[in-house]
C-alpha cells in the first residue's frame, strides 16, 4: 500500500530514507534541485542512535574511514595566541564532512533519480498525490516526503509560507572554502570580535578547509536565493575587521562559487504531515546550524519515518503519527542549543575574555557546538 513515494531532496536526509524504502519494498524517487548530489559542506557529527543507522545502511566503516580527524578546537586573539583550548576528540561520535557523507549514501541509495529538477505543485486526494515539476512531466505518486532543507518547497506547497513556521535567532552565518595554510591542522580556529565570530574549520583528512562566520543582527531584508546580496551583507558585517587573519578568510569567502550564506533559524511546525506529504530533516525541524545536531536527527528521523511506514504497510495516517510520537521527543532536545550560541559570539571583549577564562577554569568548551552548514536536505 503507497508503494510509489516521492523524496525531495537528495542530502542526508533524503537519501537515507529513500535507502530504506527502496530495501522496505516501496518504490521510492528522488528530486533534487541541483544537478547532482552537492559535494559541500562543512564537517558533521553521526553520534549515538545515527552511528547505528548508518551500519544498517552499511557504510559505518566507511563513514569512520572518512572521518575529518578534527581533534581540538581553540580561540585566539587578534595576533593568533591561543586564549583557550579544547579537546574535541569523543568516543561516541564521528565527525566526517558532509559531502563524504552524503557521497556515501548516495551509493547505496538504488533508487530513481531526477536532477536538475523541483517541485512547483501538489495536488492531494483520496487516493494519491498529482505532483508537477519544474523540467519533468507531472506524476502521480501514492505519498510525498519534503527533504529538501530549511526553505522547503515542499513545506511551502502542503503547509504554507515558510514565515508562518521559521524562527530566528538572531544571528546569522556563512560558510566558504578557505587557504588550509590560514589555520592550524586538525583544529577549529575561532577569532572574536565583539558581537561577530570569524573562523577556520581544517580537517585532518582534507586539503581543502572551511572559513566561516557568525554575527549577532536584527532580522535583515534577505531572499535565501540572492547570494548577491547574501554577499553584500557579509562584507557589511565584516569588511572593517582587520584583525587576525579575517580579511583574507573574508575575500576567499566571497569569490567561493559555493559560497552559503543563511539567518540562524529553527523550523517549529505542530505537525510533520499533511495528509498524504510529510516533512523529514531541516524542512520538518531544523535545530539550526548552532545544535551541532543536523546530520544525526537526519539520520535518526529518516530511519523512524521509513521504519513507521515499513511497519504500518504503507498505512501513511498510522505511519505518520507513529514517526511524530518516536522522533518528536529527540528532536525538543537538539533544538534546546542554550546558551551556545551566546557563548560563541559574545557581546563585547569583555565577554569574550570571560567566556574564556571560565572555559579553560572548567576545563572543557564552553560552546557545546560550534556552526555547522545548515545544508538543504539535512
Amino acid at each position: 500500500m503507497n508503494e510509489r513515494v516521492l523524496v525531495s531532496g537528495a542530502s542526508i536526509a533524503g537519501l537515507t530514507l529513500a535507502h530504506f524504502l527502496a530495501r522496505n519494498g516501496f518504490r521510492p524517487t528522488v528530486v533534487e534541485r541541483a544537478p547532482a548530489v552537492r559535494p559541500g559542506g562543512n564537517g558533521v557529527d553521526v553520534r549515538g542512535r545515527a552511528l547505528d543507522v548508518v551500519g544498517r545502511v552499511g557504510i559505518r566503516p566507511a563513514v569512520e574511514a572518512a572521518a575529518a580527524d578534527v581533534r581540538g578546537l581553540r580561540f585566539v586573539d587578534d595576533h593568533d595566541r591561543t586564549t583557550a583550548r579544547f579537546d574535541l576528540r569523543a568516543s561516541d561520535s564521528v565527525e566526517v564532512m558532509r559531502g563524504d557523507l552524503v557521497a556515501l549514501l548516495r551509493a547505496r541509495a538504488d533508487v530513481e533519480f531526477l536532477f536538475d529538477d523541483t517541485v512547483t505543485a501538489l495536488r492531494q486526494d483520496p487516493g494519491g498525490v498529482d505532483v508537477e515539476f519544474a523540467r519533468a512531466a507531472p506524476r502521480r505518486f501514492d505519498l510525498v516526503a519534503g527533504a529538501d532543507g530549511l526553505h522547503s518547497a515542499v513545506r511551502r506547497l502542503a503547509f504554507g509560507p515558510e514565515q508562518r513556521y521559521l524562527r530566528f535567532k538572531g544571528h546569522y552565518f556563512a560558510f566558504a572554502d578557505a587557504d588550509a595554510a590560514l589555520g592550524e591542522d586538525r583544529c577549529v580556529t575561532l577569532h572574536n570580535s565583539p558581537g561577530k565570530v570569524a573562523g577556520l574549520y581544517r580537517s585532518g583528512t582534507h586539503e581543502q578547509a572551511k572559513a566561516y562566520f557568525m554575527f549577532r543582527s536584527a532580522p535583515l531584508d534577505l531572499d535565501h536565493r540572492d547570494t548577491d546580496r547574501q554577499r553584500l551583507l557579509l562584507r557589511e558585517a565584516f569588511g572593517g575587521d582587520t584583525s587576525w587573519r579575517v580579511p583574507e578568510l573574508l575575500e576567499g569567502a566571497l569569490a567561493d562559487p559555493e559560497f552559503y550564506f543563511d539567518a540562524l533559524s529553527q523550523v517549529a511546525l505542530p505537525d510533520w504531515s499533511a495528509g498524504r506529504v510529510v516533512l523529514v530533516g531541516d524542512a520538518a525541524w531544523c535545530a539550526s546550524p548552532a545544535s551541532g545536531a543536523g546530520a544525526e536527527l537526519a539520520l535518526v528521523g529518516a530511519d523512524r519515518l521509513a521504519g513507521a511506514l515499513a511497519a504500518h504497510r504503507g498505512d501513511h495516517r498510522a505511519a505518520f503519527a507513529r514517526y511524530l510520537a518516536e522522533h518528536r521527543p529527540t528532536v525538543r532536545r537538539r533544538q534546546r542549543i542554550g546558551p551556545n550560541v551566546r557563548l560563541m559570539v559574545p557581546r563585547t571583549a569583555a565577554g569574550a575574555r570571560a567566556r574564556d577564562a571560565l572555559a579553560r577554569l572548567r576545563g572543557r568548551p564552553g560552546p557545546a557546538g560550534r556552526p555547522r552548514r545548515g545544508e538543504s536536505g539535512a
